[in-house]
């Protein structure tokens, strides 16, 4: 596990502060609960309100958990509080999504991405040269 954390005081009158941390765990589905307890503890560290708190860890597990299922090696958290936004950024050396096969119950897969949707302001998916990347931005009143 590897980890950073450092403030980033931000430009001109605003008192905010700008964070960033990173995290990167084995691409392994035992591994989801470090990456959502290591962003919980880091938010409440950076004093983001716990309802908004919350809605970055339950973001962060579904993001986390689609890394740990499709990644083949690692999977990358990227933290970035800046002014009132959050911006959650995981990685994974991963291929594209399959599709949904139709022998999985609906019920018991596939709602993560519609909860990360609801959640957060914006969502953007990118395939790189090492895997996929995913970042969901929250507003914070940090």
């Amino acid at each position: 596990m590897f980890v950073t954390d450092s403030p980033h005081p931000s430009a001109g009158l605003s008192q905010h502060c700008s964070h960033q941390a990173l995290l990167t765990l084995p691409a392994q589905e035992a591994h989801v609960s470090a990456a959502r307890h290591f962003a919980a503890d880091l938010l409440e560290t950076w004093s983001v309100p716990a309802s908004e708190r919350d809605s970055a860890v339950l973001i962060i597990d579904e993001l986390a958990a689609n890394a740990a299922q499709y990644g083949r090696e690692r999977m990358t958290l990227l933290l970035v509080l800046d002014h009132d936004t959050l911006h959650i950024v995981v990685s994974d050396s991963g291929t594209a999504v399959e599709r949904p096969r139709p022998d999985i119950d609906p019920d018991e897969h596939g709602r993560g991405t519609g909860i990360v949707q609801y959640l957060a302001q914006s969502t953007e998916v990118h395939q790189t040269r090492s895997g996929r990347e995913v970042r969901a931005c929250l507003r914070c009143s940090a």
